[in-house]
């Protein structure tokens, strides 16, 4: 069972009249489909949704969610917001199948950085290339996110997609396409060097062109 579960009620009102009703009377209007049910309509209070959606594990593991008594396993497709407003206008869920195999994005957790030879030098930056991955697996083996152990990340060293270890179960698709898609995760490069050169660069362009001319004279 899932750890994370979710309160909606089935709706019959269909169309965008519908569901500006909705939204003002705080209700997320919502939809949820895949395996081998219909699709159905249904809808959510605002403010738990809101509250859910501040959490990393409302976008990448299987929620339990509970629609008029019945429960089903569902992740979250889609989520549209308001363009200024602190406001959830719509939800795709789709069902899971225990036996079948998905595919999603999880978020990417970086450990250890502090401790690592890079992490330590003042001079050196490290950049997360990336903050997720798409991964496949069976719905009992989806993580909630994938660490990234950077405890031996030294200057000039680069962590490929390849090299993260990851859970039992869970492959990435990516890499079955070829080498070329094997992509950074982690680039540890020199930072002070790239500044030091922007510095002097700058400095050359200041310099006026009297001053350029009579120094060739």
């Amino acid at each position: 069972m899932s750890e994370h579960s979710l309160q909606a009620s089935s709706r019959n009102d269909e169309g965008k009249g519908a569901s500006r009703r909705l939204r003002h009377a705080s209700v997320i209007p919502a939809i949820v489909y895949g395996g081998k049910s219909a699709p159905k309509s249904i809808q959510l209070d605002h403010e738990k949704i809101w509250l859910a959606s501040q959490h990393e594990w409302f976008y990448s593991s299987i929620i339990d969610l509970e629609i008029d008594g019945k429960s089903e396993q569902v992740l979250l497709r889609d989520m549209q917001r308001h363009p200024y407003k602190q406001l959830i206008m719509h939800l795709d869920f789709q069902r899971v199948t225990a036996g079948q195999a998905l595919r999603t994005r999880v978020p990417l957790h970086f450990i250890h950085e502090d401790k690592s030879p890079a992490g330590k030098a003042a001079d050196v930056v490290v950049t997360h290339e990336m903050n997720e991955v798409e991964i496949s697996c069976l719905p009992k083996n989806l993580p909630e996110f994938i660490e990234v152990d950077l405890s031996e990340l030294a200057l000039g060293q680069t962590i490929h997609l390849s090299e993260i270890k990851l859970p039992k179960g869970v492959e990435i698709p990516e890499l079955k396409l070829g080498k070329e898609h094997d992509v950074a995760v982690v680039v540890a490069r020199a930072g002070r060097v790239e500044v030091e050169e922007a510095s002097d660069e700058e400095a050359s362009a200041e310099v006026p062109a009297a001053k350029v001319e009579k120094d060739q004279e």
